[in-house]
This record gives C-alpha cells, sequence and structure tokens, in this order.
C-alpha cells in the first residue's frame, strides 16, 4: 500500500453496509475502528471490482479510511447533526500511524491525504470537488487549507507515541 485518503462519510454515527463496502475502516462515534468488507490488499489490484472504491481515481494502492459523521455538512456555521467528535477524530488519526507503520507508509502530502486534498490534485478524477475533510468541528480553528496539515501532524505525533512505547 502506498498512501492513506482519509474521507468522513457525510453519514451518522455508525457504519451502514453502504460504507462498509467502500472504506475499508471505519471510525464510528466513540472511536471505535469498524473493518470495511474489503482488505487493503484487495485494492492493489482495482480491474476486477472486488475493491473498496473510496475515491475516485485514487483506489489502487490506496487505503480508505472514512470517519462516520458530518450528515447535513452545509458549511463551517452549519455542520449538520453529526459533527466529528474529538474521541472519534483522535482515534481515527492513531489508526492512520498504526497503518503507516504497519504499511511502512511515509507521512507526506503525496502519501497520507484528505479525499479533498486528492482531488485538488486530480482534478480529472471524480474526487475533484469533494468537501471531506474541510473542516473539523472539534478544532474549528483549523481552517480548510490547513486541515491536511493538522491531520499529518496529528498522525505522525500518534506514531512517535506508539514507537517510543515499544
Amino acid at each position: 500500500m502506498k498512501r492513506i485518503i482519509i474521507h468522513w462519510t457525510a453519514g451518522c454515527y455508525f457504519p451502514t453496509t453502504h460504507e462498509k463496502n467502500s472504506y475499508h475502516f471505519l471510525i464510528d462515534k466513540n472511536g471505535k475502528i469498524h473493518n470495511g468488507k474489503y482488505k487493503p490488499e484487495d485494492n492493489l489490484n482495482c480491474t476486477k471490482g472486488t475493491y473498496a472504491m473510496h475515491t475516485g481515481g485514487g483506489n489502487t494502492d490506496s487505503i480508505g479510511i472514512a470517519i462516520c459523521a458530518m450528515a447535513g455538512f452545509k458549511n463551517r456555521t452549519n455542520i449538520g447533526e453529526y459533527p466529528i467528535t474529538v474521541k472519534q477524530f483522535e482515534a481515527a488519526m492513531k489508526y492512520c500511524a498504526e497503518l503507516c507503520i504497519k504499511y511502512n507508509i511515509d507521512i507526506s502530502p503525496t502519501t497520507v491525504m484528505t479525499h479533498y486534498e486528492f482531488g485538488l490534485k486530480h482534478p480529472a478524477t471524480t474526487s475533484a470537488g469533494k468537501i471531506d475533510i474541510t473542516f473539523l468541528p472539534p478544532y474549528p480553528w483549523v481552517t480548510q487549507k490547513d486541515v491536511g496539515s493538522f491531520i499529518r501532524t496529528k498522525i505522525k505525533w500518534y506514531k512517535l507515541k506508539i514507537q517510543g512505547e515499544k
């Protein structure tokens, strides 16, 4: 696996069957990790249709992580009924760090990114214009342009913490 792409489901706090078909791992409101239908390795070959289709134009070699939240999100002042919780955000960042260690993925803007960032870098794909993740309700001071950097900094911190505990 070469990269991790982080999403929000634009749904409620717990994963649906459809969401489990789309992502490798999903994090619920309480920070519990749920496995999707497909393993990350299923995305090594995305030609036969048996893989997690989480990022249009970017599924091959990519792990899809989704935070179960953000149904009804319109903008920073109208975030809907299911905002990302601190507990689930932190659990997602820690799990991303664990996956970076397991799959030897460097933490950089080209290897760990939001779906939004992928769409910006690949405007000819169906991921262009996606808004996940452009806002972090637990950390409202983080601007849209800084969300990806903030996420990578958190994942790096968890990675260092995990490696220090070994």
